[in-house]
C-alpha cells in the first residue's frame, strides 16, 4: 500500500512523511476515522514507508519494490503484526485470537482495506456473533513485543478497532504504551475512539482521517478502479466520502443505474405536475429493486442539499461538475428555506416506507404528488 494509492489526505500524508524524515516517529499513533474511511489504508502505507529499505531522505512514499515493501504489501512481513477483533466460528471453535485468523485477515484486507467490522465478521463466518479483542489476546501481545524485530528497523503492531478490547487487553496495551519496547511502533486504527480508555488516548499521537472530497473520491474511483466518470460521481455523492461503501456499491447493481438522470426527470415532472409522466416514472422506479430504490432516495437527498446550498450562495458548492451545474443552477430557485425542510421530510419518509416493504410504485407516486405541491410553494 502506497500513500499514492489513497485518495486525498494530503495533509495527513505530509505529516506522516515529515515525522519519519525528522526521526520523530511516535511510538504509538491513533488513526481515527469513520467506518469506511482510509484509516487502515493510511496505517498500512505508513508501515510500508517506515520500513522501506530503498527510501531516500527526500522520499515522500515507499518504493514498492524492495523486499520489505513487497512483504508488507502482501501482509506477510515478519515484523508487521495485527491484533483484530474475532470470535469463535465453525473453523475456530474455541480460544479465538487474531493469530488464528491470519489468512482470513490477509485476504480481507487485500481485497478491500476500506471495509468495516460487519464485513469482517461476515468474512470469517461469525454469523450473528459479535467480535472483540479478548483477554487472551493480551498474553499473545506481550509475547509478541518481547521479541526484537526480525529484519526491519521497526516492529509494527497494528491494532484494528481497539475500542473492542476486553478490559484486560486494554490494560495490557496501556502498559505497553506507558513503557514502550524499543524500536516498536503501535498503530491503532479506530472508528470510535471516544470508546477508548482516556489513559490510552493520552498516550497516543492522533492522526485524524477525514472523508475525501467528492471530487477526490470521484477521480479515484474513475482512475484507480476504472469506473466511468458519471457513475463514479454518482457513487461519490451517494456514499458521502465512505470509500468502503463506494467500492461495495461499484461492484453491485447500483452502479448500473443513472440516479442523476432519474432525479432530474423526476423533479421536472413534479414541477410540471405531469401526472401521466409521474405514473411512467413510478413504473421505472419499481423496476430498480428495493436496495437501489433506497439508494436513490439517499442520492436525491444528497443532490437536494447541493441545490439548496447553491441557492443560498454558489460559493458553498464550488466544485460542481459541469454536467450538473446547469440543472442545479436552474433548479435552485425552487428549493428554498421555505420548502426545503418539507421536501427533505418527504424524501426521508419515502426511504423509510420503501425500507419497510411498502409498495415502491405507490410510495414514489405519492411522493411525486406531494413534491409537485411543495415545489410550487
Amino acid at each position: 500500500m502506497r500513500f499514492s494509492d489513497i485518495p486525498g489526505q494530503q495533509q495527513v500524508k505530509q505529516l506522516l512523511v515529515s515525522s519519519v524524515r525528522r526521526n520523530h516517529v511516535a511510538h504509538a499513533q491513533l488513526f481515527r476515522g469513520a467506518e469506511g474511511s482510509a484509516a487502515l489504508a493510511l496505517a498500512l502505507a505508513y508501515a510500508a514507508f517506515l520500513n522501506c529499505e530503498a527510501r531516500g531522505p527526500e522520499a515522500d512514499d515507499s518504493c514498492g519494490h524492495c523486499p520489505s515493501c513487497q512483504k508488507i504489501d502482501k501482509l506477510i512481513h515478519p515484523d508487521l503484526n495485527f491484533i483484530v477483533p474475532v470470535t469463535t466460528t465453525k473453523a475456530v471453535a474455541k480460544d479465538a485470537t487474531s493469530s488464528k485468523f491470519g489468512a482470513e485477515w490477509r485476504e480481507f484486507v487485500l481485497e478491500n482495506p476500506y471495509q468495516g467490522l460487519n464485513d469482517w465478521m461476515q468474512h470469517i463466518g461469525a454469523e450473528n456473533k459479535q467480535g472483540s479483542i479478548s483477554k487472551d489476546e493480551s498474553l499473545q501481545l506481550l509475547r509478541l513485543v518481547s521479541l526484537k524485530a526480525f529484519e526491519a528497523r521497526f516492529k509494527l503492531v497494528v491494532i484494528w478497532l481497539p475500542e473492542l478490547m476486553h478490559p484486560a487487553a486494554a490494560n495490557a496495551v496501556l502498559k505497553l504504551l506507558e513503557e514502550p519496547p524499543p524500536a516498536t511502533v503501535f498503530l491503532l486504527v479506530s472508528y470510535a475512539p471516544e470508546q477508548l480508555l482516556p489513559t490510552i488516548i493520552s498516550r497516543v499521537q492522533p492522526v485524524v482521517v477525514r472523508a475525501p472530497a467528492e471530487a477526490e473520491l470521484t477521480a479515484w474511483l474513475h482512475t484507480a478502479h476504472h469506473i466511468p466518470e458519471v457513475k463514479a460521481r454518482q457513487l461519490a455523492q451517494l456514499t458521502e466520502g465512505n470509500l468502503g461503501a463506494a467500492l461495495a456499491a461499484s461492484a453491485g447493481p447500483a452502479a448500473e443505474h443513472d440516479y442523476y438522470t432519474l432525479f432530474v426527470n423526476w423533479m421536472r415532472t413534479c414541477y410540471g405536475n405531469k401526472v401521466a409522466e409521474m405514473l411512467s416514472l413510478s413504473d421505472d422506479f419499481q423496476k430498480l429493486g428495493r436496495e437501489n430504490q433506497k439508494e436513490f432516495f439517499q442520492y436525491a437527498l444528497s443532490l437536494l442539499r447541493k441545490v439548496l446550498l447553491f441557492g443560498l450562495d454558489p460559493q458553498l458548492v464550488p466544485h460542481l461538475p459541469a454536467g450538473e451545474q446547469g440543472f442545479i443552477k436552474g433548479f435552485s430557485p425552487f428549493v428554498t428555506p421555505r420548502n426545503a425542510d418539507a421536501i427533505t421530510r418527504e424524501l426521508n419518509d419515502s426511504h423509510y416506507h420503501v425500507e419497510r416493504n411498502a409498495n415502491p410504485r405507490m410510495v414514489f407516486l405519492d411522493a411525486s404528488l406531494h413534491l409537485a405541491e411543495l415545489l410550487r410553494m
